[in-house]
């Protein structure tokens, strides 16, 4: 039955759909055979359409469609609401819109932005939607619409010149939270509880110290994620090693432990994170530096972060973006500026399928995901040659 449903919903989601289908029914056909939800957050690799035995259990079949944005920016931040319906926000102060699945994109820059670089976007639907500015001091902004970008309300500025804002997250359409670097010694997390229309920043008492030279990487907006009402995880690099950090409370109280992916330089660590619950999530980065090695790029957990365990075989090089599939237990995607990766085990095993460069990844509930990167590239997966 749950094969079935999951043909009923590629049936009423387009093309895209159609390529996901033959990914979805992986994860199904292994909790009918009763493999159930690993520890590691991996299934057993089924047989039939999406198994071993199928070109998409390595990612052959799949590309990224490019869609035409009529822009020259790079768009960091990316948020999916539907197979009609994206946002991407990028430098120059850029930010646009599709509601008719990518066929055309309309600029809904906020005016005067010009000099701003969103590295973020958080969007509800197809009117309500907030941007995040990075930088040192002042630039470091937040600005939220609710008409699809007609106009926009400046909601944060921030006015401490040690802060710089990374990236942001929303548990639902009021309760969210943003990241900025170390700021004493500790991370800074600014909460809204009214969609963004307002900031505060919170106590720092919850919050473990950072490592000397710790960061956050503004590379796709996901080094701050959530799932859920209440988690949220944090990214982290540059220092002596890299770590993910976890709060089961909006942001108040956090825990931390390393990931194995290597750090140790400001150039290297965890740059994005991916969570379908409060268990089961996916890291993935390395040295964001053209030509630098990769060796060890991915790693998956099944405690919510308290423990991970780098991939069995690994993306070829650094990635930057990462994002499960819809309806899926097993299978997610990562990107970076030398290709994307398919994984039907959860994380443990990666397979490029596509070796164009994006940064940010994104999927939705109705079988649509998206990507996004430099030089205004966004694409749609589908199946090669359709």
């Amino acid at each position: 039955m749950r094969v079935m449903g999951t043909m009923r919903r590629m049936m009423t989601a387009g093309l895209c759909g159609v390529a996901l289908a033959a990914v979805l029914t992986a994860p199904a056909q292994a909790g009918e055979a009763g493999t159930g939800d690993r520890s590691d957050g991996a299934a057993a690799q089924p047989a039939g359409p999406a198994g071993s035995g199928s070109p998409y259990a390595t990612g052959a079949g799949l590309t990224w469609r490019a869609s035409d944005s009529g822009s020259d920016a790079r768009f960091r931040g990316l948020a999916a609401v539907d197979r009609r319906t994206a946002w991407v926000a990028g430098t120059k102060g850029t930010v646009l819109r599709t509601v008719n699945g990518g066929r055309s994109w309309r600029d809904v820059s906020p005016p005067g932005a010009g000099a701003l670089e969103f590295r973020d976007v958080e969007a509800f639907d197809s009117r309500h939607a907030v941007v995040l500015a990075i930088g040192e001091g002042e630039a470091s902004r937040v600005f939220r619409t609710a008409d699809g970008g007609a106009t926009w309300a400046e909601s944060f500025r921030n006015t401490d010149p040690a802060a710089f804002y990374d990236c942001m997250t929303f548990f639902d359409a009021r309760h969210g939270i943003a990241l900025s670097d170390p700021v004493d010694g500790k991370y800074r997390i600014l909460s809204t509880g009214d969609g963004g229309r307002s900031w505060r920043v919170l106590p720092s008492a919850g919050m473990p110290a950072a490592q000397p030279g710790e960061a956050a990487f503004a590379a796709s907006g996901q080094c701050l994620v959530s799932s859920g009402s209440r988690d949220a995880w944090i990214a982290t690099g540059g220092a002596a090693t890299a770590r993910v950090l976890h709060s089961a409370d909006r942001g108040l109280t956090w825990t931390v432990t390393q990931a194995p992916i290597p750090a140790g330089d400001p150039a290297r660590g965890v740059f994005g994170l991916a969570f379908r619950d409060a268990r089961h999530g996916l890291a993935v980065g390395g040295d964001y530096r053209a030509g630098e090695p990769s060796p060890r790029t991915a790693a998956v957990t099944g405690d919510g972060g308290a423990t991970w365990t780098g991939a069995r075989h690994q993306p070829p090089g650094y990635r930057s973006g990462v994002a499960w599939l819809p309806h899926s237990r097993s299978a997610a995607l990562a990107v970076g500026p030398t290709g994307s990766e398919l994984t039907l085990d959860g994380g443990r095993r990666w397979h490029t399928f596509d070796t164009g460069s994006y940064d940010t990844v994104d999927c939705t509930p109705d079988l649509s995901c998206w990507a996004a990167g430099e030089r205004g590239r966004i694409g749609r997966l589908a199946l090669s040659g359709r």
